[in-house]
C-alpha cells in the first residue's frame, strides 16, 4: 500500500481511497472501509434453545433475525464487548463466554474483523438498548434456528456463520470418543 486518502469519516468507520503500486509499476486505487471490528454472540439459553434477536436494520429497511452483535469500542477487548452487547441487546448475563472463531465478511471492501463467541449459563435481566435500536428477543429451539437458515428466514451472514460454526462445534463436542 503506497498511500491513503480519507473520503469519509464517521463515528463508526472511515472510507479510504488506497493507492498501491503494482509489480509492473502501474498505480491502482480502490475504496475501502476501515472498521474497528465487531463481535457476535450465540447465547444458549439451555442445551436446546438459543436466543436470537429481531433487529430492524435501516440499511436494508426491514427486520432481520440475527445473533446479538456490536462494534468494538476503542481499547475494548472483544470479550468485554461480547459481554456488554449480550446484556444490552438481550438482557442476559453469561456465566461463561468462549471464543468460537474470527471472520472477515467482505474483505474486498471492508477490513472489519468479526469475533464470534458462545455464551452459556445465562441469567435473565433487562435490556439496555442504545438510542435508535429496535430489537426484540427471540428464543427458539436450536434445530429451528438451523431450519431458519435453510429456508432463508435468517439472511444475516454473521448469524448464519456463527450458528453453523457453533452447530459443528456442538456436534464434535458431543461425539462419542470411542
Amino acid at each position: 500500500m503506497d498511500d491513503s486518502e480519507i473520503l469519509l469519516e464517521t463515528r463508526r468507520f472511515r472510507v479510504l481511497r488506497r493507492t498501491q503500486t503494482l509489480p509492473d509499476g502501474r498505480r491502482h486505487a480502490r475504496e475501502v472501509i476501515e472498521h474497528p471490528g465487531a463481535v457476535g454472540i450465540v447465547p444458549m439459553v439451555d442445551r436446546d434453545h438459543v436466543c436470537l434477536i429481531r433487529n430492524f436494520r435501516l440499511a436494508v429497511g426491514r427486520w432481520l433475525i440475527e445473533i446479538p452483535a456490536g462494534t468494538l469500542e476503542p481499547g475494548e477487548p472483544p470479550l468485554a464487548t461480547a459481554s456488554r452487547e449480550l446484556i444490552e441487546e438481550t438482557g442476559f448475563r453469561a456465566g461463561q463466554v468462549v471464543p468460537l472463531c474470527e471472520l472477515l465478511f467482505s474483505p474486498g471492501i471492508l477490513h472489519e474483523r468479526m469475533h464470534l463467541f458462545l455464551a452459556t449459563d445465562l441469567t435473565a435481566g433487562e435490556t439496555r438498548l442504545e438510542v435508535g435500536e429496535q430489537i426484540e428477543r427471540l428464543i427458539v429451539p436450536w434445530e429451528e434456528a438451523l431450519d431458519m437458515i435453510q429456508r432463508g428466514a435468517i439472511e444475516d451472514a454473521k448469524t448464519v456463520a456463527a450458528l453453523l460454526f457453533c452447530d459443528r462445534w456442538r456436534r464434535n463436542a458431543s461425539a462419542d470418543p470411542s
